[in-house]
Formats: structure tokens, sequence, C-alpha cells
């Protein structure tokens, strides 16, 4: 190799010589070694623009333009024959490579539908025969939302028992402090439709709810499903009649016994847990009564109620005009009790082993194509 200082003084002939190596490469292997020749730490062309230093301020930068030059020059024409090599490499296995049609073909990891999703398509298509829209909200919301229209003013106890996790404190909306933080329940859903809608109303929401609990009945993150019939007519009956009929379509049995319970919720009054009849013999679990019909226990799976006087009258409705039903359900814990599911903590676990014993076919989904509207 020449000197780098005689090089400087003849850039035609390094240009020349290296135009000839590119072309005369037949291969990626032998272009890339030009290329390090090149272009590399101890490259050619790299060596020659050390020299740089050396020289006079009016000179380096004559040359150093020159060099550059010549640096991009070579740069283009090895990616030039970088791309003619790797379309002469492609032509050739064109040519000589074959594939037979005829062949079987490669087996494939089948993929599952997640329990929460089908447990979800599940409750939208029974809900949807009984006349209810898919009402949608966000997973952020403000403190109003959240736990004042749902009757939990500040300072209540029950928002103890829904401690949740709180964004930043600076947040405003048009100047005025707002409260933010990830919903607890979907009820706030109900919230925004009642407000944003004339009645009646007749909805359902599914979605992603969040309390600082972790243990094996509770995640940080769950997912819930809500109900609600608001009209001028609607009274306790119709609610007992709804969930009955919704129970018995969920596990697909149509004797499924029910109970409700006198409970505390703020949002309803009166408020009720619905129980369904279940049999813990031999230390399992078995839904509905026995075969005599007698019921050796009841097992909790959601709390519903009359919406609360107050409620209605956060969303703009007259409580002596219209009254309606409310109900709420984990959907993590129906999926549990349908399909023998032991630990909430697995759903969100992502192990493909699980996923391939308890998911589904995608092919075998509740058909809610029809009747299912969105509001």
């Amino acid at each position: 190799m020449l000197n780098p200082i005689v090089m400087m003084n003849d850039i035609a002939i390094i240009k020349d010589e290296l135009s000839s190596q590119i072309k005369g490469a037949n291969d990626l292997k032998a272009l890339d070694d030009v290329r390090v020749s090149a272009l590399g730490k101890k490259g050619r062309i790299t060596a020659v623009m050390k020299t740089l230093g050396q020289m006079d301020p009016g000179e380096r930068k004559t040359k150093g333009q020159e060099l550059n030059f010549l640096k991009d020059e070579i740069a283009a024409l090895i990616k030039k024959q970088e791309i003619a090599l790797k379309k002469q490499e492609l032509n050739a296995r064109l040519i000589n490579e074959k594939m037979d049609m005829t062949l079987d073909a490669r087996p494939r990891d089948k993929g599952y539908v997640h329990p929460i999703s089908q447990t979800i398509e599940e409750l939208t298509a029974i809900f949807a025969d009984m006349g209810f829209a898919v009402a949608e909200g966000t997973d952020i919301e403000d403190d109003f939302y959240n736990f004042t229209a749902l009757n939990f003013p500040p300072g209540h106890p029950a928002r103890e028992m829904q401690d949740t996790f709180f964004l930043p404190d600076d947040l405003e909306e048009q100047g005025e402090h707002i409260k933010k933080l990830l919903r607890t329940q979907t009820s706030s859903v109900q919230i925004h439709h009642m407000q944003n809608n004339e009645p009646p109303h007749k909805i359902i929401c599914f979605g992603r709810t969040y309390r600082s609990d972790y243990d094996m009945t509770h995640t940080p993150m769950f997912h819930q499903m809500e109900g609600l019939m608001v009209d001028k007519t609607t009274h306790m009956g119709h609610l007992k009649g709804c969930l009955q009929d919704f129970v018995q379509a969920f596990f697909e049995l149509d004797d499924l016994r029910v109970q409700f319970r006198p409970s505390f919720f703020p949002f309803v009054e009166p408020g009720a847990e619905m129980d369904i009849a279940c049999s813990r013999a031999g230390g399992g679990l078995k839904i509905g009564a026995n075969k005599d019909g007698s019921v050796d226990s009841w097992m909790e799976i959601l709390g519903c109620g009359m919406v609360h006087p107050n409620v209605l009258k956060n969303c703009g409705l007259d409580p002596d005009e219209y009254q309606g039903f409310a109900f709420g359900m984990g959907i993590e814990r129906m999926a549990m009790l349908k399909y023998g599911i032991p630990d909430l903590r697995t759903f969100f676990e992502s192990d493909i082993r699980w996923l391939s014993h308890y998911g589904f076919d995608p092919l075998d989904r509740p058909n809610n194509a029809t009747g299912v509207k969105r509001v």
C-alpha cells in the first residue's frame, strides 16, 4: 500500500483502484472485505483522512472535501454492487431451488381465544338477546364519575374498600383542578351514558378496573361487567327475573336456583347480593342443586339493586319520575366458576400452556354478530 501522504496527491488513483476492486467482488463476502479495506477503521481512505491534521488549514479544507466526496462515492458503489449481488443470488436460488407443492402443510401452533375474551362474548350475546346495548368508557376517570356521582361523597367510608391508583395531582381541565385515577368500577360508564343520552336506558358495559389488591382472589387489574336499566316502570321484580334468566343461560342450567340477600352498596337502594345454588361435596364445587332438588350451599356471584335516587339526580333524572336497576360482576370470577379455573392470577401470567388448556378455538365462539347494539 502506498504511503498516505503520497496517496493524498492522487485521489483519482485511489478511486480507480477501489472501484476496480468493488466491480471484481463476485460475492457478498468479497464485497464486504473491500468495504473494510477501504472504509474500515484501518481502511485505505480512513488512513489518508488521518493525515489531514499534518496539512496547512487551506490545504486541509480542500483535501478534506475531496476525501469526503471520495468516501461517499465508494460507499455508493459498494451499495450498488451489494444490491446487484443480492439480486444475482436470488435469481440463482429461484433457478436452482424447487418446491414440491404436493407436500402436506407443516404443522403450526394453534392459537386460542383467552377465557376472558370468550366470557365477554358470552355475556354480550346473552344480554343482547334481552335488548341491552353495549356502552364503553375510559380506564382513566376523575373523582366525580368514579365516586361522587355514584353516591360516594368525599370522606365516605366505602371509598376505602376501593383503594385505587391515583394519577399526579397537577392535572387540570379548563383551569379547574380535577383529581384523576384509574377507575375502580365500570359504573362510571353508566354515569356518562345517563348524562349524555335521553332515557330510557338499557345498557351493559365491560372494561378493565383497578384496585390496589393482589392475592389468590384479587389482582391490581381485573375485568368487570355492569348492567343498567332505567325507565318509568322498572322494579325489583324485573331485576330478579333478568338476572335469573342470565345465570341459567350462562351456566346452561335451566333449573339453576338463585337467592337474593340484602346488602349495602352506596349506589343502589335497596341493594342485594345474588347467590346461586351449588354443592361442595367431596371438597369440590358443582354449580346447581342436587338431583333431588335440595341445595347444599349457596355462592355469591354478583351485586345488584335499584339505582339510588341520588345517582339519578346526579345524572339529571328526576327520581320521582324514573327508576331502574343496576348490577355488576367480575368477569374473571364468572369464567373461573364456569370453566373450573382455580387461581385468578393465572389469567395474567401469559403462560401458553395454561392458554392451550383453558383457551377456546377461535371458531367456537358465541354468535353475537346480530342483535348487539353499541352506544
